[in-house]
C-alpha cells in the first residue's frame, strides 16, 4: 500500500512542477509531461522501467477516453461526410508511409516481412500527442486540423487488420494456420495470452472470427440507440453527480473491455460509442464526468512514455537513434506534405497537416510489442523501435513549435491563390465576413446601400457568391488590398476579423491613414476592446454583448420584474457599462496583467458599487413617475 502510495505522490508531484513550467516557457504540456517522466525515471531514478511499463497499460485508458469525447462531439452525419478524406487522405498516408518505410528496410538489409512489420508500426501517429496539441493551440478546427484528425481516425482503424496481419508475418514454425482457417499461437505465447487477457474470438476459425467482431460492434451500436436513454433516465431521479460520473466510466471501460475481447482496438469502439451518443440529451452529463479523468489519464501516459526511456540503449548507439527518429520524422513529415498538396490544403494547412503527424505513435509501440511476441521482430530491433518512437514523441512539441513560427511567416502572405481583383469601390468597406460580418453586411444591403466586402476564407466568399452577395477573396490587413478596396474615399469601416490581432493591426493602419474615417470594430473581449480603442475604432461592439443583455432581461422577467422594469434596467447597464469602459480604458496598461493593475481593480470595484445604487435609485424614480403621471409602461419587445 505505501509503495503505490509513493508511486502515486511521485508522479503527481512531478505532472505539478513540470507541467506549469514548460506551458510558461512556451513548450507545450506535452512537452511538459515527457520530461517529467525523463526526470523521475532515466534521470533521478525514482521508477523504474517495469513500473513505468504498468503504468503505461493503465494510463493508456487516457487515449481511449479522449477518443469517446471526441466521438461525442461528432455527429453521425458528420462523419459520414468525413468518409472521402477517411479513406482518401488517411488511406494513402498509410499505404505511402508504409511502403516507403518498407522499401528503406529491406534495403537495408532485412527482410520483407520484418520490412513490412516496420512499415506498419512506424506508419501510424500519435493520437494522444498530436490532438491534445491541437486542442491546447485552438486549430482542431483548423483545415490542417480536421486532416490530421482524419488521418488519426483511419490509422486508429487500421491498427485491427494489422494486428490481425502481424501473426502471419512470423516464419517458420512459429505459426501454424489450421484446416478451418484458425491461427494457433506457440505454447508459450498463447500461455502468456491466456494469462494476461481474456479472448472471445481465440481459437475461432475465421468466420466466427468475424460473426463475434461484428456482434460486438452492432451490440455498442444498439445499446447507444435504445438502452443508454432509459438508462441515463433511471440515473436522473436519483439525482446523485457521483452516479452520472460511476455511469460514464461503466461505459468507456465496459466497451473497452468488450472490444478488447473481440481482438478490436479499445479507442475506436468508444469512439463509436461516442458518436452514436453525440445526439443524445445527456450528452454533456457525459462530456463533463469524463473529462477529468481523460486529462489526468493523458498526462500520465506521457509521464509513461518518458520515464520508459531507455537511456542505456540510447546510449550504445545515440547517433544512429536520434538519426533514425530524425529521418523517420523528415520523412512522414515529406510523404505528409506532398499528401497535403495532392489533397488541395491551403498552405498553411499543409504545413500543419506535415508536422503534426510526422511521429511516431503510441499504438506503433502497442504493434512493436505484440510483433516481439509474435518472433516478427528481434529483441535488439524491438528495442531500438521503442526507443525512436519515444524520441519522437519528444520531438514532436519542437515541431509544433516550428509550425507556430511558420505560421507566423506565412500569416501576411496570401495563400494558394492570388487576391481578387478589385472592380468597384463603395463608401462602406466589411473586412471580414464570419456570421458576425454577414448579419452586418445583409442588414445594410437591405437598407439600400452598397459595400465592399474583404475576407481571406475563399470557401466563404465562394458560399457567399452563390447565395447572390458580392465579396472579394484576399487578406484585410494587406495595404495594397485595402487601398485597392477604396481606402481613401470609404466613409465608414467594419472590421469584423476573427483574429484579434488582426483586427487591432487593421485599426491602427487605417486610422493612421484616414484620421477622419468612421470605424466600427468588432471585439471579442473587455481586453480586446481596450486594445481596439488605442488602436482608434470609433465605435466598438463586442459579439456577445448584446445577446448577453437581452438574455439578462428574460431572467429579470421570469424572476418577478415588469417588463419595464427589466427593460429600464437593460438600458440602464448598457449605459452603464459604455461609460465605465471609457473610464476603465484610461486605467488599462497592456504592459501589467490585469490582475497586477492595482488602480484598474479598484476603480473596477467602485464603479459596480456605484452602478447598483444608481440603479435602485433610477428604479424607483421611473415608478414614482409612472404612479405620479399613470404612465403606461412602454416594454421593449425584441
Amino acid at each position: 500500500m505505501q509503495g503505490m502510495l509513493a508511486q502515486a505522490v511521485i508522479y503527481l508531484a512531478a505532472i505539478v512542477v513540470a507541467v506549469p513550467l514548460a506551458r510558461r516557457l512556451g513548450l507545450g504540456s506535452v512537452l511538459g509531461y515527457l520530461i517529467a517522466g525523463m526526470m523521475i525515471g532515466p534521470v533521478l531514478g525514482f521508477v523504474q522501467h517495469s513500473q513505468s511499463t504498468n503504468l503505461m497499460h493503465f494510463a493508456e485508458f487516457g487515449v481511449v477516453m479522449m477518443l469517446f469525447l471526441i466521438g461525442l462531439e461528432l455527429d453521425p452525419r458528420a462523419l459520414w461526410e468525413m468518409r472521402n478524406r477517411l479513406i482518401g487522405l488517411g488511406g494513402l498516408q498509410i499505404v505511402a508511409t508504409g511502403a516507403a518505410i518498407t522499401g528503406a528496410s529491406v534495403w537495408a538489409g532485412l527482410d520483407w516481412q520484418t520490412g513490412l512489420a516496420l512499415g506498419m508500426i512506424l506508419s501510424l501517429s500519435s493520437t494522444a500527442v498530436v490532438l491534445q496539441t491541437l486542442s491546447e493551440k485552438k486549430l482542431i478546427h483548423t483545415g490542417g486540423g480536421r486532416a490530421a484528425f482524419s488521418v488519426l481516425l483511419t490509422q486508429d482503424i487500421a491498427v485491427i487488420p494489422m494486428l490481425a496481419l502481424m501473426p502471419l508475418l512470423a516464419t517458420g514454425s512459429r505459426l501454424t494456420i489450421n484446416p478451418d482457417g484458425s491461427i494457433s499461437r506457440p505454447s508459450d505465447l498463447a500461455k502468456v495470452a491466456s494469462e494476461h487477457s481474456v479472448s472471445l474470438v481465440e481459437g475461432l476459425p475465421a468466420w466466427g472470427v468475424t460473426l463475434v467482431t461484428l456482434g460486438a460492434v452492432a451490440a455498442i451500436i444498439l445499446a447507444g440507440v435504445f438502452l443508454t436513454r432509459p438508462v441515463f433516465r433511471y440515473i436522473h431521479a436519483a439525482n446523485m453527480r457521483e452516479i452520472y460520473t460511476a455511469v460514464a466510466l461503466l461505459i468507456v471501460i465496459g466497451i473497452a473491455l468488450l472490444m478488447s475481447s473481440v481482438g478490436l482496438s479499445p479507442a475506436l469502439g468508444t469512439f463509436l460509442a461516442g458518436v452514436v451518443l453525440a445526439n443524445s440529451e445527456f450528452r454533456h452529463e457525459l462530456e463533463s464526468s469524463i473529462e477529468p479523468f481523460k486529462g489526468l489519464l493523458l498526462g500520465l501516459f506521457f509521464i509513461a512514455v518518458g520515464a520508459g526511456i531507455n537511456f542505456t540503449v540510447l546510449f550504445r548507439d545515440p547517433i544512429l537513434i536520434i538519426g533514425l527518429t530524425v529521418v523517420l520524422m523528415v520523412s512522414k513529415g515529406v510523404i505528409l506534405f506532398a499528401i497535403g498538396r495532392i489533397f488541395a490544403l491551403r498552405k498553411r494547412a499543409q504545413w500543419l497537416f506535415a508536422l503534426s503527424l510526422a511521429q511516431a505513435g503510441e499504438f506503433g509501440m502497442v504493434l512493436t510489442t505484440f510483433a516481439l511476441q509474435q518472433h516478427v521482430l528481434s529483441t535488439y530491433l524491438a528495442e531500438r523501435v521503442l526507443l525512436v518512437i519515444a524520441l519522437s514523441l519528444m520531438f514532436t512539441p519542437l515541431f509544433f513549435m516550428l509550425h507556430d513560427a511558420l505560421r507566423q511567416k506565412l500569416a501576411d502572405r496570401v495563400e494558394d491563390q492570388p487576391a481578387d481583383k478589385i472592380d468597384e469601390q463603395h463608401s462602406i468597406i466589411i473586412a471580414g465576413i464570419g456570421r458576425f460580418g454577414q448579419v452586418v453586411n445583409r442588414l445594410v444591403q437591405a437598407s439600400g446601400f452598397h459595400t465592399t466586402v474583404l475576407d481571406h476564407d475563399l470557401k466563404t466568399i465562394q458560399l457567399m457568391r452563390k447565395f447572390g452577395f458580392k465579396g472579394f477573396f484576399g487578406d484585410p490587413t494587406r495595404p495594397e488590398l485595402l487601398h485597392a478596396a477604396g481606402l481613401e474615399t470609404a466613409k465608414i469601416l467594419v472590421v469584423a476579423l476573427d483574429d484579434q490581432k488582426a483586427a487591432v493591426h487593421l485599426v491602427a493602419y487605417a486610422r493612421k491613414q484616414r484620421p477622419d474615417l468612421f470605424i466600427i470594430a468588432r471585439a471579442r473581449d473587455r481586453i480586446h476592446v481596450y486594445e481596439l480603442y488605442q488602436a482608434g475604432a470609433d465605435k466598438i461592439v463586442r459579439e456577445m454583448f448584446d445577446s448577453s443583455l437581452r438574455a439578462g432581461r428574460y431572467v429579470l422577467e421570469q424572476m418577478g420584474f415588469s417588463e419595464y422594469d427589466a427593460s429600464v434596467t437593460e438600458q440602464a447597464y448598457y449605459q452603464h457599462d459604455r461609460e465605465a469602459l471609457r473610464i476603465m480604458a484610461q486605467l488599462w496598461d497592456p504592459n501589467i496583467p490585469t490582475a497586477e493593475n492595482t488602480a484598474y481593480i479598484e476603480r473596477s470595484r467602485s464603479l459596480a458599487t456605484d452602478f447598483e445604487a444608481e440603479l435602485i435609485a433610477l428604479l424607483e424614480k421611473k415608478r414614482a413617475e409612472i404612479k405620479d403621471k399613470r404612465i403606461e409602461p412602454k416594454a421593449s419587445h425584441l
